[in-house]
C-alpha cells in the first residue's frame, strides 16, 4: 500500500475530503435550521471565531466555525477530501473581520454527522445551499480547496443566484478520469473500518511541496483519521463520477483560481483548462507550490483573496 502511494505521488498528486459516523454526532438533535443554543445574540455581536452547529433540511448536522461581522459579505470556506474546517487554520486568523466567514465541516467530515448516504457531489452541494438557508444568507462567496472547489462549482451550477463569486484552490474542470485519483481509489478501496494512520500521514504530507507547521500537519492527520473508510471510499467515488466540465461556461460570476505549479494532482495544464472554461476567471499560479497553496503560502493566499473580495463586494 505504501509503495503504491509513493508511486502515485511520483505521478501527480491529490488532497483532502471527508468521513462518516452514522447520523448521531454532535448537534444531531438540533431542529432543522436551528443554530446551536448558547448566547446566540451575544456571540453574533462579536467578530471572534465561534464554533456552532446547525441541523439542515438535508438531514445532516454540520459543525462549522463562524467569525467576523454578521452584517458583512458572507464567505463560505469548503475544505478538501478527508479534511475539515481546520484546513483553513493558517488563513482564518489573517482575514479581515469585516467579512462574515463560515468554515464548514462537510457531511462525513470533521465533527459533522456521518450519514450512511450520500456522498455525491450534488449531495454535498445541496448541503451548502441548505446551510445558506439555515443561517439566513441570501448569497455567499464560496472558497473551496480541491474537493471543496468541485463542490463550490456544483453549488454555482445548481443555484447560481446564491453564489456571488468563487475562489477555487487546487482545482481543475473535473476529477473524472484523473489517473492519480484512480490510483488513490485502488488504495482507499482496500481500507476497512479505520484508515491506516501511516497511510493517512503519507497522504496528507504528499499534498505539500513547501513545508507547513508540524502542528498543522498533525491536526490534518487527526481530522482525516476521524473519517471512516466507507466515507473515504464513497466520497472519492462521488468525485470521480461527477463531470460537469461541459457546463462551466454557464457560470457568469467572477472566479479566482489559485494553484501551484507543482501540484501533483492537477498539473498546470488542467488548472489553465479550468480558467479557460470559465467566462470571468483570473488565475494566480504560485511557483514552487504543491496542491495546497492556502497552506503552503498562507499570507500570500489571504492577500490574493482579500484583493479579490474587495473587487467583488464593492
Amino acid at each position: 500500500m505504501h509503495r503504491l502511494l509513493a508511486a502515485l505521488l511520483a505521478l501527480p498528486l491529490f488532497a483532502a475530503c471527508g468521513p462518516a459516523l452514522d447520523d448521531a454526532s454532535p448537534g444531531a438533535a438540533l431542529e432543522t435550521g436551528a443554530l446551536e443554543p448558547a448566547t446566540q445574540e451575544a456571540a453574533l455581536s462579536s467578530s471572534a471565531p465561534r464554533e456552532r452547529a446547525v441541523r439542515l433540511r438535508t438531514g445532516v448536522t454540520l459543525r462549522y466555525v463562524e467569525q467576523g461581522d454578521r452584517h458583512g459579505p458572507a464567505v463560505v470556506f469548503l475544505h478538501g477530501y478527508t479534511d475539515s474546517h481546520h484546513t483553513w487554520d493558517l488563513n482564518l486568523p489573517l482575514l479581515p473581520r469585516g467579512y462574515h466567514v463560515y468554515a464548514l465541516d462537510q457531511r462525513g467530515h470533521g465533527d459533522s454527522t456521518r450519514p450512511v448516504c450520500c456522498y455525491t457531489q450534488p449531495s454535498f452541494a445541496a448541503d451548502v445551499v441548505a446551510f445558506l438557508d439555515a443561517v439566513g444568507e441570501r448569497r455567499a462567496i464560496l472558497v473551496g480547496h480541491s474537493m471543496g472547489s468541485f463542490i463550490a462549482q456544483q453549488v454555482a451550477l445548481l443555484a447560481p443566484r446564491r453564489v456571488q463569486a468563487l475562489v477555487l484552490v487546487g482545482s481543475a474542470p473535473t476529477v473524472a478520469g484523473n489517473e492519480v485519483a484512480l490510483g488513490l481509489k485502488s488504495v482507499v478501496d482496500e481500507q476497512v473500518g479505520t484508515v491506516d494512520p501511516v497511510f493517512v500521514r503519507e497522504f496528507q504530507t504528499s499534498t505539500f511541496v513547501r513545508p507547513v507547521p508540524e502542528s498543522y500537519l498533525d491536526t490534518l492527520v487527526s481530522e482525516s483519521l476521524k473519517v471512516p473508510a466507507r466515507v473515504w471510499q464513497d466520497t472519492l467515488d462521488g468525485l470521480i463520477a461527477e463531470d460537469h466540465s461541459a457546463r462551466l461556461h454557464t457560470l457568469r460570476m467572477p472566479v479566482l483560481v489559485v494553484g501551484g505549479d507543482q501540484d501533483g494532482f492537477f498539473p498546470v495544464a488542467q488548472q489553465q483548462a479550468l480558467v479557460d472554461a470559465l467566462p470571468d476567471a483570473r488565475f494566480q499560479l504560485y511557483t514552487g507550490t504543491g496542491h495546497a497553496p492556502h497552506a503552503e503560502q498562507p499570507q500570500r493566499f489571504v492577500d490574493d483573496v482579500k484583493h479579490f473580495l474587495r473587487a467583488v463586494t464593492r
